[in-house]
């Protein structure tokens, strides 16, 4: 169920460069919230910009929801000036999120993050946690300025590889390839990733290659967050067809064999 919270509370607000993390009081949303979900959130009462911004779920913390987002424009970047204190109008939890295991598996689960895309999988990371599954964070980037969570990740003990493309920060080149050269020594249970389509389109590759089941978070601009505008489609298989197919209201996340990475080319 989808609640509508114009009156949620900013209770904090931490930032490294570009990179942001809004800790909002939103209960209805928290109480329903499940990894791999996404709000829709009101920049502010003006018509710039006129469109409600998706965010993913970053975490959730009792009463609190969080989001993790970078500036990358105008919207994000009044959404990064808010203050402790502010009151920010919600529409969530939205869509399909990641699938659990019923029971912890033997081989670990692989959580695939570039860059932003690290921002599910803290919400991710713990409920897997507290199912008792193992699990290994891949985060990557292309600088160690675009990694600003590693440091939480590895204090909270998690098992974590980092990748950056100038090799300032744990290996040297893309996630993709530290994913290849580490794979034949991790049999892992499943794959979920969250990133550049790139990097998703490369991980569906590997994923077919070594017959690992995968689901993937996808990304696209949203209108209205709830399947009305049809403005964030992606080409999804169903069956012998394939459809475009709103990934607000069905997804956003897909298993890897339904999504038709061919015709996103």
């Amino acid at each position: 169920m989808t609640f509508m919270e114009k009156e949620a509370r900013l209770t904090g607000h931490e930032s490294w460069g570009s990179y942001h993390r809004l800790r909002i009081f939103a209960p209805e949303v928290a109480k329903r919230a499940s990894p791999g979900q996404f709000v829709m959130i009101r920049i502010n009462e003006s018509y710039l910009p006129l469109l409600r911004r998706p965010f993913s779920l970053h975490h959730r913390l009792g009463e609190e929801i969080e989001i993790f987002f970078k500036v990358v424009g105008q919207g994000t970047a009044q959404l990064a000036a808010k203050k402790e204190g502010d009151i920010i109008d919600i529409l969530g939890p939205l869509g399909r999120g990641f699938s659990l295991p019923a029971m912890a598996e033997e081989s670990p689960a692989l959580l695939i993050a570039g860059g932003r895309g690290i921002a599910p999988f803290l919400f991710l990371a713990h409920e897997l946690r507290r199912l008792g599954q193992r699990l290994i964070i891949f985060y990557g980037g292309k600088t160690k300025e675009d990694l600003p969570l590693a440091p939480e990740l590895e204090a909270l003990g998690f098992d974590l590889r980092l990748s950056t493309e100038d090799g300032c920060l744990g290996f040297r080149g893309m996630t993709t390839e530290l994913l290849a050269r580490e794979l034949p020594f991790l049999s892992p249970a499943r794959f979920y990733v969250c990133g550049p389509e790139a990097m998703l389109a490369e991980v569906a590759r590997i994923s077919r290659q070594w017959q690992i089941p995968a689901e993937f978070s996808l990304e696209a601009r949203m209108g209205c967050g709830f399947g009305v505008c049809y403005g964030c489609v992606w080409p999804i298989r169903r069956g012998e067809k394939i459809e475009w197919t709103r990934i607000c209201l069905e997804g956003p996340v897909f298993p890897g064999e339904a999504i038709a990475w061919e015709k996103k080319k």
